[in-house]
């Protein structure tokens, strides 16, 4: 029987370097972590000019990017457990028995209903060649297109200090035009990325895949 061949030939991802997602291909990717706006508590007003912001900024970018959402069942157990300690801790009789039913009323709620992390992402493409990627979900558009890039020769280096400059470019006009449309961002370092295609490989983890406290919708 011939052996099976491992997974990482199916993952066209030869590397991850300085953040930035090296393909087989030579193609670059650089996945930004976006904060959320909530519409609603703006005035009808400022909705509108948000809008038109964001549809500016959409028109004003002349390559393909890829708006990622992912939602994820939040682990509510470190929380419990913090609370927990905070009721032991507690000397005051009363305030112990809030806490205590509190806890409980936390516990039988989640239980019941899901609690859903939703996290944003905007994946940024770079290759010398035009990207005309035809693969759908999260990973399809990381990893979609195979046309061009480097060849693995000597001056790869250069190759790819190039190509990262461009897709550096690239990455400001993103984090520009969505700061202006009031959203706070966070290029994903290399740990991070690792982790996040970790969890996108492994969706029964539950807890979500980057914490950055700093990107909460406010």
């Amino acid at each position: 029987m011939p052996a099976s061949s491992p997974t990482q030939e199916f993952v066209p991802i030869k590397e991850v370097r300085g953040g930035t997602i090296v393909l087989k291909d030579g193609g670059l990717r650089a996945i930004i972590a976006v904060s959320s706006v909530n519409l609603s508590l703006k005035s009808a007003d400022e909705q509108v000019a948000t809008i038109g912001q964001f549809q500016s900024f959409l028109n004003s970018i002349d390559f393909q990017i890829q708006i990622v959402v992912q939602s994820r069942r939040l682990d509510i157990r470190p929380y419990l457990m913090t609370l927990d300690k905070m009721m032991r801790e507690q000397h005051e009789p009363l305030l112990k028995l809030q806490t205590a039913s509190y806890i409980a009323f936390v516990r039988e709620f989640t239980d019941q209903v899901a609690i859903m992390h939703k996290s944003f992402y905007v994946v940024v493409p770079y290759a010398e060649s035009v990207i005309n990627s035809k693969s759908g979900g999260f990973l399809g558009g990381i990893l979609g297109n195979r046309s061009g890039g480097g060849t693995g020769k000597p001056g790869e280096d250069t190759a790819f200090e190039e190509k990262q400059t461009q897709l550096d470019e690239r990455v400001n006009i993103i984090t520009g035009g969505l700061g202006s449309c009031g959203m706070r961002t966070e290029r994903l370092k290399t740990e991070e990325v690792i982790e996040l295609f970790y969890k996108t490989f492994n969706p029964g983890d539950t807890q979500p895949a980057i914490q950055m406290g700093t990107l909460d919708a406010k």
